[in-house]
This record gives structure tokens, C-alpha cells and sequence, in this order.
């Protein structure tokens, strides 16, 4: 004759075993960066509490925006129940200063991007437009030089690497602020990088 384990609990209270774990007994895990105004309880595993009536918190109160909830609509439904943030990456880095940097350092820093960053799409689709659009300019820039064109032609084609790497850089990065996550797409070059990410 088997029996259970639990089936004789003299203890004051015991949960029942298929209740969701409270609040307090959730261990803090290490909290991604978010905006200052925006709210820590975010993520939610699929059986954790709600932290209100409509099953998640409210944009009003603070945090961060969802979709596919009475509140909002949309397509984020999976994201919601997996537990995902599109606010975290993996190494707990800002998601702004990332999507800048991989418009500022160029073709390298958004290879680097590519491969370091597995988590954050945000992340990988500016590093996937900033190598598309970086890279032929640079190499334009060092064809001019490599045939000697006149010091003019250079010296537009290095002002227009830098000030298309601060054009995408500077939007990026308050659109990661205050946008929620927004992409601003390069036509025809953001079309690739937007299908490329989809594709992994």
C-alpha cells in the first residue's frame, strides 16, 4: 500500500501543493534596468500573482506596458505567459545604451552585438541595421582613399559615416526611453534587417 507523504501534515498551515507561491517567498532574482519610471514586477512567471484585478499591472500605475491583456490588445500574449521582458538582455545591460552603441562603434560593435546578445530583439535588429548601413559607407570611404580621390570627396564621405551613425544612435536611444521599444527602420535597409531577425 503506497501513501503520500504529505497525507498526515499536523502543521498549522500547510499550502495546498498546486497553489502558486506567494509574494514574499519569491526570491529576488537579479532586477534588469528599466526606465525610471517604470515599475520592477514586470516579468511574472506564468503561475505567479497578479498584481491586479485586469491580470497584470496597469500602465497608469507605473509599469512597463504589455499587450494581449484586456487592457491593451495586441500580440503579446507569449510573451506575457513565457515570462519574457523585452526590457532585459543578457548581460543585464541597458537596452538603450546598447541599440546607441551598435550605431556608434560601427560595423564591429554590431558584429559584436550579433553574437554577444542572444536575448533582446531590440538589441539585434538596430546591430543588424547599423552593419547594413555602416559597413558600405565605410567601405566606400576607404575606396575613396585607396584611389586617391580629391581630400573633398573624403571628407564628405567621413562626415557622412558619422552623421548617419549619430542619426541613428541619438533617435534610437530615446526611443528605447520613452517610445517603449519603438523601431525606427532606414527604408529598404531596415525591410532586411527586420526579415533577417524574424529568420533567426
Amino acid at each position: 500500500m503506497s501513501t503520500r507523504q504529505d497525507f498526515a501534515s499536523f502543521t498549522a498551515y500547510t499550502p495546498p501543493p498546486d497553489a502558486p507561491p506567494e509574494a514574499g517567498t519569491q526570491s529576488k532574482s537579479k532586477r534588469p534596468w528599466f526606465p525610471p519610471h517604470q515599475s520592477s514586477n514586470f516579468v511574472q512567471s506564468v503561475a505567479g500573482p497578479s498584481t491586479s484585478t485586469y491580470g497584470g499591472s496597469s500602465y497608469q500605475a507605473g509599469a512597463v506596458p504589455t499587450f494581449g491583456n484586456s487592457m491593451g490588445g495586441g500580440a503579446g500574449a507569449v510573451e506575457e505567459q513565457m515570462g519574457v521582458n523585452e526590457w532585459e538582455t543578457r548581460f543585464g545591460w541597458r537596452v538603450d545604451i546598447e541599440a546607441a552603441a551598435a550605431y556608434l562603434g560601427g560595423p564591429i560593435t554590431a558584429l559584436l552585438l550579433l553574437i554577444l546578445e542572444t536575448q533582446n530583439d531590440f538589441v539585434r535588429f538596430h546591430a543588424y541595421q547599423s552593419a547594413l548601413l555602416l559597413t558600405p559607407l565605410l567601405l566606400l570611404r576607404g575606396l575613396l582613399g585607396l584611389l586617391r580621390f580629391p581630400t573633398f570627396f573624403t571628407f564628405i564621405s567621413t562626415m557622412s559615416i558619422i552623421v548617419s551613425a549619430l542619426y541613428m544612435a541619438i533617435p534610437n536611444f530615446r526611443d528605447a526611453n520613452g517610445a517603449g521599444l519603438s523601431r525606427f527602420q532606414v527604408p529598404y535597409i531596415g525591410i532586411f534587417a527586420e526579415r533577417w531577425l524574424n529568420e533567426e
